[in-house]
């Protein structure tokens, strides 16, 4: 398997032949403060709430098939995709990539170290906005199986076969906070019924130019102390579904054959009062 990340030497390259569309998630204030050449800014690549349920899901994908072919997506090109760092933007840029994923886009490579990665190789910057030329591509509706829904997660709750892996930060873990974005934010705190966890920060470790993916046994390693194989099917969550495609992406470049999320995540779940939770400290403890 090509890997999806991409070293900021490989995307100059494609850049410099024209075979890349460049996206950049952060914030537009950093976008405008400088980006590299040619990036076109989709921050609520990061910022879009879904909700599971099929007009959400329709919405999804009719927001996001126009924007990503306004941004130039032709189905030829390869789409770039980045943020401040792997660990600096819970998993922005790894959004970016489930997303093209899940509507079926043959090309998504993710900037590996991000922006950062490109800084730390001084290789050119740019304050200058782009107008791309609007393109479109088909979507690939057998691609949505990476996807689930609600009734997804129930079914995985009963599967003894699958593994339920929660990747928040640990204060949501544990259930002192519901969210990222404030303690109370969500109505619930707690966990789905079944998880097992590891935060998402653990498929990442240190370098020179910031935080980079762990290699492939690295991160089997890590899946290993919660009971998870390459052939285990892995059912993903986290509170939106950014931190969730980070561990997505070094779940499938370890070679972890059968891995979805539940993109509606513990922001749709802890909503829904009809839907068990688990509450309290994990594991009775």
């Amino acid at each position: 398997m090509d890997s999806a990340l991409i070293t900021p030497t490989e995307l100059k390259t494609l850049a410099e032949a024209d075979l890349a569309v460049i996206i950049d998630t952060r914030d537009p204030e950093s976008f405008a403060a400088g980006h590299i050449p040619g990036a076109v800014n989709m921050h609520d690549i990061f910022t879009f709430l879904a909700t599971s349920d099929a007009s959400g899901m329709a919405a999804l994908k009719e927001k996001f098939a126009a924007e990503f072919g306004a941004a130039g997506l032709d189905g030829a090109k390869t789409a770039v995709i980045y943020e401040a760092a792997m660990d600096g933007g819970f998993g922005q840029s790894c959004r970016g990539f489930y997303l093209l994923s899940f509507l079926g886009y043959p090309k998504v490579k993710v900037l590996h170290g991000g922006y950062a990665a490109w800084a730390a190789d001084d290789f050119p910057v740019s304050t200058a906005a782009v107008a791309p030329t609007p393109a479109s591509f088909e979507i690939d509706a057998a691609a949505g199986a990476i996807m689930m829904d609600v009734e997804d997660m129930k079914a995985a709750i009963e599967d003894p076969a699958a593994v339920i892996l929660d990747v928040r930060d640990i204060d949501e873990w544990i259930a002192t906070s519901s969210s990222p974005y404030g303690v109370d934010f969500c109505p619930r705190k707690g966990r789905i019924p079944g998880a097992v966890w590891i935060e998402w920060y653990r498929m990442m470790k240190p370098s020179a130019h910031g935080k980079m993916m762990k290699s492939k046994e690295e991160v089997l390693a890590e899946c290993a102390t919660v009971g998870i194989t390459p052939d285990t099917p892995v059912k993903l969550y986290c509170f939106k579904g950014a931190r969730a495609s980070n561990t997505f992406l070094a779940l499938k470049e370890a070679g972890i054959k059968d891995v979805a999320i539940y993109f509606g995540s513990w922001n749709e779940w802890s909503r829904d009062m009809s839907l068990p939770i688990e509450e309290g400290l994990p594991f009775g403890a």
